[in-house]
């Protein structure tokens, strides 16, 4: 039997970073050192306070949770209130957390861990400010990252948050430049893919046949963050983006991808932060990430809702 893989979450929780957390919680084929939390769909004290109440809604106290940067590396700091609640978690109420944030930052945790763990996977669900920094402070950590895989960026499917842009590019740029030009493993899950994974009413009466209180928050979670963006898309459902960065690393074959060139346009007024993917390799560059573009999207709720139903059955 393999020996579980080693990763770090970086997130900014959202409503769908806590599915992926749940299931990455859920999979015993990841060894995850630590979360760490970076403003983005919230400021970083409600995320790394949602980050908490996460760990502790699946029973998961002993997963040190480090709380990163509060703000992007050059812009003012956007969030998405209205598409997570004000809370970042649909105003559902949960407990107040009993466990406490690491006093380390981020940052210095994550170079810490890198170093000391060589191939280790970062799996970055919110603005990719946090490794941005640590790739500054000790360029030395991008020989030891074995891949990152990044719930970021679009291509086909315009934007999410602007025209053209994917919020987690948008709110960072500058940070998504500094990691896409540092010679790293990078696979993206760009909108071209999470706009094709959609919580429909048929995963929405699956969702809500999971038991305990597991199952009634992620009910609450995806009903509310279904109804956002069933009225934004005019689509039967909502995207399901950042579990797709987990069900990657858990399950590769669910999804295929292309290898290109990505560049991150930090220069035009109109849309700072569009990732510009030569799909057909009109530039000649060099290809710097694999980009996913397909899934299997019924294997992939299949998959999905088998791990989360399981792990809040163990905790009810």
């Amino acid at each position: 039997m393999k020996s579980p893989r080693p990763i770090l979450i970086d997130t900014d929780p959202g409503l769908d970073d806590a599915i992926a957390l749940l299931l990455t919680f859920a999979s015993p084929e990841l060894d995850l050192r630590g979360i760490l939390t970076v403003a983005g769909n919230v400021p970083v004290n409600l995320t790394t306070r949602n980050a908490l109440q996460i760990c502790e809604l699946a029973g998961k106290t002993e997963i040190p949770v480090y709380a990163g940067c509060p703000r992007p590396l050059l812009r003012h700091l956007e969030t998405a209130e209205s598409v997570h609640g004000d809370n970042g978690l649909a105003d559902v109420p949960l407990p107040a957390p009993t466990i406490q944030a690491q006093k380390q930052h981020a940052v210095d945790f994550l170079i810490d861990t890198v170093m000391a763990t060589p191939g280790i996977t970062l799996c970055l669900l919110g603005p990719m400010t946090n490794l941005a920094v640590a790739l500054i402070k000790e360029p030395r950590i991008a020989a030891n990252i074995g891949s990152v895989v990044a719930m970021a960026g679009s291509f086909f499917a315009g934007g999410n948050s602007a025209p053209a842009l994917e919020f987690n590019m948008q709110v960072d740029p500058h940070a998504a430049h500094v990691v896409m030009t540092a010679g790293l493993d990078v696979t993206l899950a760009p909108l071209d893919l999470t706009h094709s994974v959609l919580t429909t009413d048929e995963q929405l009466a699956r969702v809500a046949k999971l038991p305990g209180r597991i199952g009634k928050a992620a009910t609450a979670w995806l009903s509310f963050y279904g109804a956002h963006d069933r009225k934004k898309y005019g689509t039967p459902g909502g995207p399901l983006h950042d579990p797709c960065v987990i069900a990657y690393v858990l399950w590769p074959e669910l999804f295929t991808g292309k290898r290109v060139a990505v560049d991150i346009d930090l220069k035009s007024d109109l849309v700072p932060g569009m990732t510009v993917m030569d799909w057909w390799g009109t530039t000649g560059k060099a290809p710097n990430a694999l980009v996913l573009h397909q899934a299997d999207v019924r294997g992939f709720y299949d998959r999905l809702f088998e791990r989360i139903g399981a792990l809040a059955a163990a905790v009810q």
